[in-house]
C-alpha cells in the first residue's frame, strides 16, 4: 500500500468542504504548492535572478505564480484589479526587479493558494457558468473558466520553474 502523501494530490480523494465540480482545480493548486515547496527548499536567494538560456528566472516564476492566482481569483469575484495588483503585475516582467527571498516568495505563493482554496470552498456551484469580465477590456469568461485557467496556468509555470531551477542548481 502506497502512503497517501506519496500519491499525487488528485489521487488522495476528495477534499473536505470543497464543491465537487471544483475538486480538480483545488487538487491542481495543492499539487502545485507541494511541488513548489519541495523544489524551492534550500534554493539560494542569489540564484533567483539567473536566466539560463535567457529563459524566465526562478524569481519571475515565483512572483508570477502568486500574481496569476491573485488576479484570476479577483476576476472570479467580479472585481477589477487594484492599483497594487497592477503594480505587482508590472514588477513580474522586470527581470532586474527587486525580488524578495526564496522563503518570502514561497510563503507568498502558499498564502495565495490558501486564499484561492477558501474562495473555491465558498463558491456556489450553480454560479460556475456565470460570465465574468477579464481585464480592462472585460473580455468574457465564466467563473469556472477563470478557476480552470488559474489552475492550468499555475501548473504550467510550476513546470517551467522546475526545469529552470534544476538547470541552475546543477549547472
Amino acid at each position: 500500500m502506497i502512503p497517501l502523501n506519496h500519491l499525487e494530490v488528485w489521487l488522495r480523494g476528495p477534499l473536505p468542504d470543497m464543491p465537487a465540480l471544483l475538486q480538480p482545480v483545488a487538487h491542481a493548486l495543492l499539487q502545485a504548492r507541494e511541488e513548489v515547496n519541495s523544489l524551492m527548499d534550500g534554493f539560494p536567494d542569489a540564484l533567483l535572478r539567473e536566466q539560463p538560456g535567457n529563459v524566465a528566472s526562478v524569481g519571475f516564476h515565483l512572483q508570477h505564480l502568486s500574481g496569476v492566482l491573485d488576479r484570476m481569483f479577483t476576476y472570479a469575484r467580479g472585481e477589477q484589479l487594484s492599483s497594487s495588483q497592477l503594480n505587482d503585475l508590472s514588477m513580474e516582467s522586470t527581470p532586474t526587479g527587486s525580488f524578495l527571498t526564496t522563503v518570502d516568495l514561497v510563503r507568498r505563493f502558499n498564502q495565495q493558494v490558501d486564499e484561492a482554496l477558501l474562495q473555491l470552498r465558498q463558491t456556489d456551484q450553480s454560479t460556475l457558468t456565470e460570465v465574468r469580465g477579464v481585464g480592462r477590456a472585460q473580455l468574457p469568461s465564466t467563473l469556472i473558466g477563470l478557476y480552470v485557467h488559474a489552475a492550468e496556468h499555475t501548473m504550467r509555470h510550476v513546470g517551467q520553474l522546475s526545469v529552470t531551477a534544476r538547470i541552475i542548481r546543477w549547472s
